[in-house]
């Protein structure tokens, strides 16, 4: 059951991942000035987020920007990505070769197999059209429930397989997940300067429509706040999306060197199997790791997302081990659904 407390107060983000060591999103809105913080992070490719924030607070905006800061595609990425879009006959004359990552944004009533794939002859849905990209689901509770369910083979597998009698065919959909969505119906709820008009009932109605294995495997649950006037109006200069993106290619290269032999291109991809070898943690990161796995009952597959995310922290801070600080930082990510759907 939902525990409903209209005098909660969330734990925020202004904007998005405007932590001191992760996830710097955009600077443009809510920092008055650049973020110069050696230990700054990047975005955790392919991490599966979710945006909570009230209406107006900029949750499709900030989402639609995110493309102009992710890392470049390499060779085989974007070979991988002209393939499925072949198959989809979305290639023509001017556009036969795709070397930019995919940002698809479907809306909320589309069908189970618009989104998943199919047809006849089964051809790539919205998941496999994203690969190597951004799925961007925007008003995340208003989508069909079944078509939110088909999202859990493609997030945790990073493939989707479409049985039809002719044929069963397997598509690579290794994206980059970002949802948003109201805290309720009217949106208001836990804003501080409207009333939200909803019931009890009505929120958990609302908030159910997530399910608990779905909310299980998103990494990131963030609350966005509005954007104030002042914020808006200020004519500070603000750190560009090119100067975070040369952040993000210098991450990205770190953990390409490092998992050469495995073939893969970031801690996002990494096996369970690996993470002893690449995620070692020191000896107070795994008693806080510890605590925190008991106190908020985290899953198994929770678990190895955080080490994920801490690895990311860790990478940029340049530190070969995670630290205390990084597995901290990355918890506190994990604790948002506690609180609207726990």
């Amino acid at each position: 059951m939902i525990k409903v407390n209209k005098k909660l107060k969330y734990p925020s983000v202004v904007v998005l991942f405007c932590s001191k060591n992760h996830m710097i999103f955009t600077l443009c809105i809510n920092r008055k000035k650049p973020c110069n913080h050696k230990k700054t992070t990047t975005v955790y490719m392919y991490s599966t987020i979710l945006m909570i924030g009230t209406p107006g607070s900029g949750k499709s905006m900030l989402a639609s920007r995110l493309p102009t800061i992710l890392p470049d595609l390499t060779f085989e990425e974007a070979l991988e990505v002209t393939k499925i879009h072949s198959i989809a006959g979305l290639l023509n004359e001017e556009k036969a070769f795709i070397n930019t990552r995919p940002f698809r944004t479907p809306h909320h009533s589309t069908s189970t197999i618009s989104l998943a794939g199919g047809g006849r002859v089964p051809k790539p849905g919205e998941v496999s059209l994203a690969h190597n990209g951004v799925l961007f689901l925007d008003e995340f509770p208003e989508f069909n429930k079944s078509a939110l369910e088909i999202l859990r083979q493609p997030i945790e597998d990073r493939t989707v397989t479409i049985s039809r009698v002719n044929a069963t065919i397997t598509y690579p959909s290794d994206f980059m997940l970002i949802a948003a969505m109201n805290p309720c119906p009217c949106g208001y709820f836990g804003d501080k300067k409207h009333h939200c008009t909803c019931t009890t009932a009505q929120i958990h109605k609302y908030t159910s429509k997530i399910s608990g294995p779905i909310l299980d495997r998103i990494d990131l649950h963030i609350f966005v706040e509005p954007v104030e006037y002042s914020q808006l109006t200020s004519n500070e200069k603000a750190e560009s999306s090119a100067e975070i993106k040369k952040r993000v290619n210098k991450a990205r290269k770190i953990q390409v060197e490092r998992y050469k032999e495995l073939g893969i291109y970031s801690n996002a991809s990494l096996d369970s199997q690996d993470l002893n070898t690449y995620c070692k943690l020191d000896d107070t990161a795994k008693k806080i790791l510890e605590s925190a796995f008991t106190k908020l009952g985290l899953s198994a597959r929770a678990y190895t997302r955080i080490v994920k995310v801490a690895r990311t922290i860790a990478d940029l801070a340049g530190e070969e081990n995670i630290s205390f600080e990084h597995i901290s930082e990355a918890i506190q990510f994990r604790t948002l659904d506690r609180q609207i759907f726990g």
